[in-house]
């Protein structure tokens, strides 16, 4: 079988043409998006189960003697902690959501590891461990919908943003797509091919315009924001060739994301003593708290999680005017509640798209801890990256040298007023239309893995 893939940073979606129409194939109970996250008990289980899921013996051979370390550490991981060989050892998307919020302290929990493959100065070990952990749950999604399906799915069109990072981005983008090419074989896929998301997301819109439009196609994504400018309509919705109608792409690793880790510094991290005084007078550093909410950093999560910095909290614990607030960072950072933190500020940005006003319950922290968000404060938490993300949308249009009739959004982010309102001041009196936020990636690459793989 063919199949779209949209391996998001938020979520992951599988699309199929199934009586000439476009279906996402159910992969958790009736949800047909996945979210971007996997728990596992030890991480060295991740690249155990990597090799247990390759299906051709040589593979598996060649894999065990690349993972040989590791290997040797899953197994020294199941007798030191008594996992028996029938257990359960990683779960994914919402289940892995359960566990990691039940023992955040226990186990290895990874979210949106998209976001770090363009990562510049990985060395071979990290990237290694970034193709495992995309492999297993491509490994894992392949199942799912091949169960569901009946069927083997063999050819894929796997969606990807115009820049995975915005420094240094032809080897970014060389490394990432190396790591996806890699996860996607020894995930049993015998075909790849890639396309950029925007242009995804517009070839699903296409089939619903009456008439020929030049349109600017702006999905905001878990990591990153792409742009393109791309003529569409009837009369371009058979053409074999396609490169001449798309304008202009413009793409940056700027993305829901990163409105959800200003929120998350901006108007909880002050919970923990970020913006309270030393007892000299001189504010509490701010770097620390940084560190803490950007969850899709590896260095900054590194530097997070070492030593060095648990000392300096234990520091700051003594100079501080009010130390019960960085005891209470302390137990967060001990806890590893920090990326519960950054889904909590999540919820906050997707409830204030229909309120004016939120409560976060930080409950799993301490009973009755609580932040108030109001969307007059988000808008304010979230200039810097929404300035990003509009000036990628100017820059296509300047590309493309030439106004769009109309803009698609597509993106969860995208739903947001706010982003909406600075659409229209930026741009003007264009239409603004909206696409399914989650779906239509998905939906386009099926499309176009129909139209190459046919």
């Amino acid at each position: 079988m063919i199949c779209g893939f949209d391996y998001g940073t938020s979520n992951c979606a599988l699309g199929i043409v199934q009586d000439s129409a476009v279906r996402l194939v159910a992969l958790e109970g009736e949800h047909a998006f996945l979210p971007s996250t996997l728990y596992a008990l030890d991480r060295d289980l991740i690249t155990e189960a990597v090799g247990r899921g390759l299906q051709d013996i040589h593979s598996r051979q060649a894999f065990a003697e690349l993972r040989m370390n590791a290997l040797t550490r899953a197994k020294r991981a199941r007798y030191e902690e008594d996992i028996a060989d029938e257990d359960q050892t990683l779960f994914f998307g919402r289940a892995a959501f359960d566990e990691y919020f039940q023992w955040p302290e226990e186990g290895y929990f990874v979210k949106s590891p998209k976001s770090f493959l363009g990562g510049a100065g990985l060395r071979s070990e990290h990237i290694h461990f970034f193709e495992d952990v995309v492999t297993v749950m491509m490994q894992n999604i392949k199942q799912r919908a091949e169960k569901s399906l009946g069927a083997e799915i063999t050819h894929t069109v796997i969606g990807r943003p115009v820049n995975f990072q915005g420094l240094d981005a032809e080897v970014s983008n060389r490394q990432a797509l190396e790591i996806l090419t890699t996860a996607g074989k020894r995930a049993g896929f015998k075909e790849i091919e890639f396309l950029y998301e925007p242009i995804a997301a517009g070839l699903d819109f296409e089939v619903k315009l009456a008439e020929n439009k030049t349109v600017l196609v702006v999905d905001i994504g878990g990591g990153t924001t792409d742009c393109a400018m791309v003529r569409m309509g009837p009369d371009y919705l058979k053409k074999e060739e396609r490169r001449s109608d798309f304008l202009a792409h413009t793409g940056e690793r700027i993305g829901g994301n990163d409105l959800d880790i200003q929120i998350a510094g901006k108007h909880f991290m002050p919970l923990f003593g970020m913006g309270s005084l030393l007892k000299t007078g001189l504010p509490m550093p701010t770097q620390l708290y940084w560190n803490a909410v950007t969850t899709n950093d590896v260095s900054a999560i590194a530097t997070f999680n070492s030593m060095e910095t648990k000392n300096q909290i234990n520091q700051l614990r003594l100079d501080a005017a009010q130390p019960k607030l960085i005891e209470r960072f302390l137990r967060m950072r001990e806890e590893k509640h920090n990326y519960h933190i950054v889904r909590s500020a999540e919820e906050a940005k997707i409830a204030l798209s229909d309120a004016q006003s939120y409560l976060a319950s930080l409950d799993y922290i301490e009973a009755e801890l609580t932040a108030t968000v109001t969307r007059e404060e988000l808008t304010k938490s979230i200039a810097s990256p929404l300035e990003k993300m509009l000036n990628l949308m100017t820059a296509a249009i300047e590309q493309a040298g030439e106004k769009p009739d109309l803009i698609y959004m597509t993106g969860g982010s995208a739903k947001s007023p706010v982003i909406r309102e600075a659409i229209q001041q930026r741009i003007g009196d264009i239409p603004v239309l909206d696409g399914d936020h989650f779906g239509s990636v998905a939906a386009g690459l099926t499309v176009w893995s129909e139209r190459i793989f046919r």
